[in-house]
This record gives C-alpha cells, structure tokens and sequence, in this order.
C-alpha cells in the first residue's frame, strides 16, 4: 500500500542550522525566521502554527521542509513502483504457466524484477512470432539454400517446421524394430517401383536398391540417413498403397515405417540439397494415402518451394549445363513436382504454386514415345511417367485460364473449351500398345475427369451451354462405370489414393448440378445440335449410348458414385463426410428420378412395351437455332458450407462444382 504523508505526531521537531527560506508570514512582516518544524517560533506565538508556510515551490504548504522529508518522499514513490513491478511479475507468471507463481521476495531490486518480466515478455512473443509463422506457412516464401536451421544452433530445424506445419494428427513414436525378411521388403519395394515410381520417377531406381542393400547388408557400408529415408518411406507407400482398410495390418506397418523414416527428417530435410526434395515428395506420396496424418497440399507447397529456390524451375544454360545423367534426373526431379503440384491443386480447387510462364524446363529425353528404358530408370521406362506430365501440362494451361487468371469473361468460350478438349483427346489417342491395362485405366479416368473439369462453370465461363451439360452428364456416368469396379478391387492397381475419392464427389456434384437444371432434356435424351463453324475445333464426341435410357443411367450412376464413397471410407475416414455431403444433395433428385421411372413403368404396363427413349434430335426442327439460345446457367455448390472430415486440411474449398 502506498505511505503516507507524515503528520505532526509522529514528525521529530528539527531545527536547521539555517532556514532555506523564511516562511511568507515572517517575510511579509521582515522579522527573522528560525525555520522550526513544523511551524517556525514567530508563526507559533501568534497562533498561526496552521499558516506557516514557505513562499517557494520547494517548500510549499503540505510538503516538508527537512532532508529527512524529502527522503521519506523519496522512499515512497520507490515503494510504489515496486509494488507495481511485483504485481506485473505476478500477472506475467500467471499468465505464461510454464513457471510457478512465487511470493515476492522484498530483498528484490527493480532491476531484477524488470530483467525478469522482460525476459517472460520477449519468450511470450517468440513463441508467438513462431506459432504465427508456421499458422501461415503457406504464405511464407523460404529460401531452400538456407543454412540458419542447423540441429547444432537451434532446437528448430527445417525438418521440425515443415512436419509442424503439415502434420495432421502425430505420428506414434516408433518403438525398438527388427527389419522383416528381405524378401517381404523387396515385395513392396517390387509393388512401389511397378505402381508408383513409374508415374513419379523422383530419384534413380538403383539408389533405392542400394538403399535396400545397405540396410541388409549385414557389416557393410555406413548407411545414410537419406538412404534409411528412402527405404522406409518407400516401404511405407508400398505398405498403404495396398491397405483397403485403416484397420488393417498394411496400414499400421505403413504408419510405422513413416515413424522409423521421421527419425532422419532433421538432416534429410535440410534445406540446400537436392535429396531434400525427393524425401519430401516421398512424403507427399504417403499423404496422399495418409491424409489422416499429413497435409499434402501444405507438403507439396514446401517441395514447389524448394525446387524454385535451386532453380529446378529453368533449364541452365548450356554453357553451364553439366553431364546429361545430372540434367536429366533435375528435369525429371522438376516434372514429379510439377505433376503433383498440379495434380493436387486442382483435386481441392486452389491455385498453383508457380505458373508456368515462370517455368522452362524441357520434359527429360525419356518419357518421349517409343522409347525403352534406359541406363537411368533400370529395368521401367519413363514412357507412363511421360504421359503424365504431358497431361499435366495441359490440364495446367486451362485450369490457370479459366479457374486462376481472372474474372472477365472468355470470349468465345466454347472454341476455347472445345480446343482443350481435343488437345486431351490426342493426347489420349497417343498411347502406346505396351502400356499396361492398369496405367490404361489409370488415365482414361484421368481423362473423363479433365473433360468435367474443364466443361464445368468457372470463373470465367459461368454458363454452360447445353450440349456442354450432355457432355458432363455422360462423362459423369462413363467415370462411375470405370472407377466403381476399380475400387472394389482386392488388389490395388495404379496410384489411386484420397484424392480420387475427392474426384468422385466432384464428378457426383456435376452431376447433380447438370441434372437439377436440365432434366427433360437430359432424361428424355434430347441431344442437342451443334452447329459447326468453319476453323472450329470440333466438339467432343459423346458416348455410343448417349441419350438413351436417361433415367435408370442416372439412378445406377448415383448408386456408384455413394458405393463408391463407402468403399473408400474403409480407408479414409473423410470419405465418410464425402459421402454424407453427397446423400444429401441427391435425395431430391432421387425422389424425381423413382418418379420418372415409375411412370415410365406405368406406360409401359398399360401399353404393353417397352418405353420409346429419343435419341436423336430433330435436327430439321433445330437447323434455324442459334447456339446460344441453347446456353443457360449451371447451378454450382460453391454456397455450400464446407465439409468438416475430422481434420482441417480436409475441407472442402470453395471451387468449382465444390
């Protein structure tokens, strides 16, 4: 508590050898002064104790006249800042829970006090500053070439950041293991290079073997920590990729192999190297089996990062080109990223890391058609991993176009739509003989998905023209007809991962949309006439049964996309969101189409056959109209509120068709 002012009982009389100054009674009347506390002798005889006063500033009434007043004055401000620095000490403590309140200590000097709150102050903002910066991340540019994240230096290193700000859920601390028979390892190792590693050639196959040698080899060589890196992770997507439930034993090895490899992430992930972003695209392979536990969008957002800050994104001139081995497996390191990049951008509806007007790198000599493998792939050929990135690249040119550069409309957005699709239609006219069925199936999906895509409303085509709505509806049922046997496969084939369940909700959501706005069009198989303009890309070409049978297609469609979604909610719990989102955009639209059959049922029952489905168009009837009278606008789910699918990163992102 603060002291008081001291009073005349408990004030010693003092007498100054010398008054400072005579007090304003004894001044005015120019008789001496003995400058007696607390009233000089002159003012105490004539009774005015009360009066005296001095005339200056210094010794005004109220205030003391003494030496020992003015310390006693002292003494008391000293006392209340203090008390005030121990109250702060004490909110400062209560406040950050890491140290325990103590009692004030009243030997403590200011100086202690002020040391120690502004120390708890600036560990406050730094933990701050930190938690802000991994929170925005993805906004953060990182120069990869950094050596500031050494383990030696801080307790944060880059490895620890990128894991902080990309794990979902933790990873269980691996416990003490014995490595499985090397023939067990080989099988996933055999299972990653026939599925995986033929789509993302992101490091040499005889790096992985002798990765693999290393480990079993019993007193050889020192094994690497990148080397441990690329054998467990390799095991860990070999082990997930073939999981068909997150209860089985493949899923849990898969976890335990992703905790063994995070042991190496300080020195594996450290930024500079080109290692570094092959162990994190490994890494993005696993979350995009795992999302569980890993953020593959905020993963491959690191990897873009890293490959621009070694200039991966730009061929090097050729006076400083090296040996063709190392500019090969650079442009091949590039292109894996790029695909995934892209891949994953477009699947949860956000821009890309980097346009490609900033990249210029040629596609490495062997993903070209008609060649075999070469010294650098071993035993698989570049050829598959080559068809992907040329798809890539042109699903990158129409989805900056008209999902990224802006909202102006396009002008002449039909020729542009119809262009893209016949770049896609060659691309997939292209394929070679020895492609394997599985890669086969792998990118007629990819195809039927990008011809939704592209024919679905966008930022700058906001309406879809009515031959455009046949051609997402029966793309739409052709992409359930494919994919919903695939994923009712015991054996997992190609590299199907959470990611397609997100495309079998996208292509049900077109689907819906299309449906809600055109049904007699749709379900009475009128197929509408394109007219065609000299120097126009053609249109795409419609199904050999399109038209017919609108209403029973549509339901088994609807039933496929929903089996589907269960069928991968055995592995990934946010398909079950998928799933309960999708339920209830369909019910209505189920309600119409049980109605529709049931007259038709009802038609036929009375006349005795079958119903007459139309599937041609009387073109005679439509020769005069204009094609955009055709054009009406398709209902988006953009309004929809977002997903919640147990984890954040799994929110559905406002975007097209989402």
């Amino acid at each position: 508590m603060p002291r008081s002012s001291p009073s005349a009982a408990d004030t010693p009389l003092l007498r100054v050898s010398r008054p400072v100054s005579a007090c304003s009674r004894c001044r005015s009347a120019k008789i001496k002064c003995d400058g007696k506390l607390p009233a000089c002798t002159a003012c105490e005889k004539s009774g005015r104790s009360g009066e005296c006063s001095s005339a200056n500033d210094q010794f005004a009434k109220g205030k003391e006249r003494s030496y020992v007043a003015s310390l006693e004055s002292r003494v008391e401000k000293l006392e209340k800042r203090i008390a005030y620095a121990r109250l702060r000490k004490a909110s400062v403590a209560m406040h950050d829970g890491d140290e325990p309140v103590e009692a004030p200590d009243r030997k403590d000097s200011l100086a202690t006090i002020r040391a120690a709150i502004y120390g708890k102050a600036a560990r406050r903002r730094e933990a701050a500053d930190v938690n802000e910066l991994v929170s925005d991340f993805g906004f953060l540019s990182v120069n990869a070439t950094t050596r500031d994240f050494e383990s030696s230096t801080t307790n944060m290193t880059f490895g620890r950041l990128i894991l902080a700000a990309t794990n979902n859920e933790a990873v269980p601390t691996p416990q003490p293991f014995q490595l499985p028979s090397r023939p067990a390892a080989m099988a996933l190792v055999q299972y990653y290079l026939d599925n995986v590693y033929a789509l993302f050639p992101v490091f040499s196959e005889t790096a992985l073997l002798n990765a693999l040698d290393a480990v079993y080899q019993e007193n050889g060589r020192p094994v690497t920590d990148f080397e441990h890196w690329l054998l467990y992770m390799v095991l860990a997507v070999g082990a997930t990729g073939q999981s068909r439930s997150n209860r089985d034993s493949l899923y849990a090895d898969g976890v335990l192999w992703v905790g063994r490899a995070l042991q190496y992430a300080d020195k594996v992930l450290m930024p500079g190297y080109v290692s570094q972003i092959q162990a994190i695209v490994l890494l993005v392979q696993y979350s995009m089996l795992d999302p569980a536990h890993f953020d593959s969008w905020q993963l491959i957002g690191f990897a873009c990062r890293a490959v621009v800050d070694l200039g991966f994104h730009q061929d090097p001139p050729k006076e400083q080109q090296t040996d063709k081995k190392t500019l090969e497996m650079r442009r091949r390191i590039f292109y894996c990223v790029y695909s995934l990049d892209r891949s994953i951008s477009m699947v949860h509806a956000r821009c890309f890391s980097f346009t490609d007007d900033s990249t210029s790198v040629a596609f490495p000599s062997g993903t070209t058609h008609g060649n075999t493998a070469n010294s650098l792939t071993g035993p698989h050929s570049l050829e598959t991993a080559g068809l992907l990135f040329q798809l890539r690249y042109t699903q990158s040119s129409w989805y900056q176009e008209l999902f990224q550069s802006s909202r102006t409309p396009l002008q002449n957005s039909s020729a542009y739509i119809w262009q893209m699709c016949q770049e896609m239609r060659e691309w997939s006219e292209s394929f070679p003989d020895s492609l394997p069925l599985a890669f086969k199936d792998f990118f007629d999906l990819e195809l039927l998905y990008s011809y939704i895509y592209c024919l679905a409303p966008s930022c700058r085509v906001s309406t879809v023209s009515a031959y455009g709505k046949t051609l997402i509806f029966e793309y739409s049922i052709a992409y359930m007809q494919k994919i919903f046997p695939i994923s009712r496969d015991p054996v997992n084939t190609a590299f199907y991962t959470y990611h397609d369940a997100l495309r079998v909700y996208f292509v049900g959501s077109q689907l819906l949309a299309v449906l809600m706005d055109s049904q007699d069009q749709l379900l009475n198989g009128i197929l509408p006439y394109v007219p065609v303009n000299p120097g126009s890309p053609p249109v795409p070409p419609l199904p050999v049964n399109a038209g017919m049978d609108g209403v029973n297609r549509s339901m088994n469609c609807i039933t496929h996309i929903k089996e589907t979604l269960k069928t991968f909610g055995h592995r990934w719990d946010d398909s079950k969101a998928l799933l309960s989102s999708f339920d209830a955009q369909a019910e209505p639209i189920l309600m119409e189409l049980h109605r529709r059959k049931h007259q038709l049922n009802e038609l036929s029952r009375k006349s005795h056959s079958p119903p007459v489905f139309v599937s041609q168009p009387n073109f005679e009837h439509m020769r005069n109209i204009n094609a955009d009278e055709w054009s009406v606008a398709v209902p988006t789910f953009a309004s929809s509120p977002p997903l919640q699918g147990g984890h954040g990163h799994n929110n559905i992102a406002p975007g097209p068709g989402l």
